[in-house]
């Protein structure tokens, strides 16, 4: 849900075009658990240094190391975390 809430900040600001009904067309159920935000995941996010200055990125790297995920990403500021990373 974290990933969706940014890209619909960016799509109302502009940074981002997207049809209106994405989010009601998007598929949801397409092999993705969706995760919500769980007060340890803000726990976890305050616990973090500030190498990403992203919040968003930097909640997805609290959840991840909370409910053992693994992240994929290309953004070589989330390598500073310890978090199982697949990096594309």
């Amino acid at each position: 849900m974290v990933s969706l809430w940014e890209i619909a900040i960016k799509k109302n600001i502009g940074c981002l075009s997207l049809p209106d009904d994405f989010f009601e067309k998007i598929n949801l159920n397409s092999g993705f658990e969706r995760l919500s935000m769980q007060p340890a995941h803000l726990s976890a996010y305050l616990k973090l240094p500030l190498h990403h200055r992203d919040p968003f990125d930097r909640m997805l790297i609290a959840q991840a190391q909370e409910e053992g995920l693994t992240l994929v990403t290309m953004d070589v500021a989330i390598f500073q975390y310890e978090v199982s990373l697949l990096k594309v």
